[in-house]
């Protein structure tokens, strides 16, 4: 009950303020340097001459400044192939010339069974990555591809984006592709936009701040407590109400 009074002050509080604070934090247990920082997303155009063009546009504005963007860690060029006995399994084209090492890739990346694709003819590939998302406000986070950027070679599929509240369920994201065009490779390119996150408040008008946050004892604590349950459950959008009451009443501190 004190609990619950707490969380409604606190989201009393949160609708009076224009900005709502998210931390990220990278949960790499090594070569954390290859990972980027989340940044705001940017057109990067050229100034306007014109008072109506759309660079000035208050609604288009708004819209690309809700977005924030990963890139991608890896030069990678990837070709789907049949074993002998027909299953799909993955080439690493560029082989002793790739910037990845062939025995690391099994750590970075997986091929789902074919028993979990949502389609018999469309392979899915899942990339692992550090980042994890925090707010002591309640945030919900959308993992969206890089629509607003136009990426010199096309991906022969479609990036599955997701969402979930980051104020109780902090987890690392993956990025999972389904190849629809087996004919083409897919290449990724170290440094081009992998991957937004937009992030949903309570109040659609607030603006989202990010920062760099502290790995806490407390942080890791409850992040553990809600890491790979989908390895037991089916059904993990039923533990939230669970894990909500179990959260520590702050997790969120910025890195000094």
């Amino acid at each position: 009950m004190m609990l619950n009074k707490l969380y409604a002050r606190r989201d009393r509080v949160a609708k009076m303020r224009r900005t709502v604070d998210v931390g990220w934090i990278m949960k790499a247990p090594k070569a954390g340097v290859v990972w980027y920082e989340p940044e705001p997303f940017r057109q990067n155009l050229p100034e306007a001459p014109d008072a109506k063009s759309v660079q000035k546009c208050p609604g288009a504005i708004d819209f690309d400044s809700r977005h924030f963007v990963v890139k991608c860690p890896y030069d990678l060029h990837l070709r789907l192939t049949r074993s002998p006995d027909g299953k799909p399994q993955l080439l690493n084209v560029q082989g002793a010339n790739s910037a990845v090492r062939s025995s690391v890739m099994s750590q970075i990346m997986l091929m789902h069974p074919q028993s979990e694709w949502r389609h018999p003819e469309r392979p899915l590939l899942q990339f692992v990555t550090p980042y994890v998302f925090i707010s002591d406000e309640p945030v919900w986070i959308n993992q969206l591809p890089p629509y607003l950027d136009y990426l010199k070679t096309r991906r022969p599929g479609l990036m599955i984006a997701g969402r979930f509240p980051i104020h109780i369920w902090p987890r690392p994201f993956m990025w999972a592709f389904e190849w629809h065009d087996a004919s083409q490779d897919l290449i990724l390119r170290r440094g081009e936009p992998w991957f937004y996150v937009r992030f949903e408040t309570q109040d659609p008008t607030q603006n989202v701040r990010i920062f760099e946050a502290e790995r806490t004892q407390e942080l890791d604590d409850y992040m553990q407590s809600v890491l790979d349950v989908s390895n037991y459950t089916n059904r993990t959008y039923s533990l939230f109400r669970q894990a909500e009451n179990r959260r520590p009443e702050h997790l969120l501190v910025k890195k000094k």
